[in-house]
């Protein structure tokens, strides 16, 4: 059992550079409430980096307990890697959140999940299939998961709602803040009838490297991922694999070949997601795993984490070079850029990205 207190893991989530896998590693070596006692030097024993240990003994404790003063005005609760609520689905997935903020029913987090993702731009047939899997996936006792966008996300929370499940909305801002605006009363009937999931701040507006972030929670949260309609390059995409790499089931409704809207769908048909056209092909798929069963190709992403990282140095490289030293599509090179970002690994920056010093 771990001691820390709410004040002292947000603390810790202020620090940048300081992920996950950094605090299991300080774990081993100290007490996790006992490093904000550690003089500079100490921390570097331990070894952190310089930059590391001067945010560790430096902490802005005002700011912590603003931060926690408002979740507490807003009725946001704070779930930390430890916490008994913290879901196990999400220990297993790469860089999982240290933190959770939550507002609504965080018991929906336990709870066998289908994720339901799809185009901002979706056709009227494509909300329509949204809505209707969704409600009938929660008549059949999944909780629907999205991420609460226009068009399919929002389709899909519509259609849990009028379930008997509810649904979990994982925001690319902070949890108090409604994203997109005309979403101002379902967000409201989720607070409600469901959960609404952020790893950002209280108050931390939309920003465009947000979003594909919190697709990982979205996939890591769920027993599979169900993309209705998608376009080649879609954000949904970004969702489909991380499910793929959390070996999650994936799920894709085809459509007409003549429509833009149905290219995702059948590349990742073609790519080995199940071709769907009932809710039957889903939980058939679903229900042979354990509830929230769990597999990882840790290996396998560690070595392709490498390859990137082995072409990658501490100047600035851009995204084309890496392509060209991989040999990988610029697509791939992307996506595992973003991986090793969330690890903390690499920063992006003008032109490029640079390999970080792992202190």
């Amino acid at each position: 059992m771990t001691h820390l207190s709410l004040r002292e893991a947000v603390a810790l989530y202020l620090c940048r550079g300081i992920g996950v896998s950094t605090i299991l590693a300080l774990k081993q070596k100290a007490e996790l409430s006992e490093l904000f006692t550690f003089s500079k030097p100490a921390l570097c024993q331990l070894g952190l980096g310089d930059h590391i240990a001067q945010q560790l003994v430096t902490i802005d404790w005002p700011k912590v307990d603003s931060i926690l003063a408002q979740c507490l005005s807003s009725k946001i609760q704070i779930i930390h890697y430890f916490d008994t609520h913290y879901p196990e689905s999400l220990k297993q997935i790469c860089s999982p959140p240290w933190l959770l903020f939550c507002r609504g029913n965080n018991e929906l987090l336990h709870q066998p999940q289908i994720a339901i993702v799809g185009s901002r731009s979706a056709s009227r047939l494509g909300m329509d299939n949204a809505y209707d899997f969704a409600k009938q996936l929660g008549d059949a006792n999944f909780v629907i998961t999205s991420g609460m966008a226009r068009g399919i996300d929002g389709a899909a929370h519509r259609g849990a709602l009028q379930s008997m499940r509810g649904t979990i909305a994982v925001l690319g801002t902070g949890a108090d803040v409604i994203y997109p605006k005309r979403h101002d009363e379902l967000y409201w009937r989720i607070v409600e009838q469901g959960l609404i999931v952020s790893e950002f701040l209280p108050g931390t507006k939309p920003h465009g490297t947000n979003f594909p972030r919190r697709n990982r929670i979205i996939s890591g949260l769920s027993l599979g991922v169900l993309l209705v309609e998608a376009e080649i390059k879609s954000g949904s995409l970004v969702t489909a694999r991380y499910a793929i790499e959390q070996n999650k089931e994936v799920f894709a409704i085809p459509g007409s070949i003549r429509h833009s809207l149905s290219e995702g769908c059948h590349f990742l048909i073609k790519q080995g997601a199940k071709l769907t056209e009932n809710v039957s092909d889903i939980i058939e798929e679903v229900s042979f795993l354990p509830e929230n069963s769990l597999y990882i190709i840790e290996s396998e992403k560690k070595q392709e984490a490498c390859l990137v990282l082995q072409n990658l140095g501490y100047e600035v490289t851009d995204v084309d070079t890496l392509a060209q030293r991989t040999q990988w599509p610029v697509e791939q090179v992307l996506a595992r850029l973003l991986d090793l970002e969330l690890e903390d690994k690499v920063e992006r920056v003008l032109n490029g990205y640079i390999k970080l010093a792992r202190g």
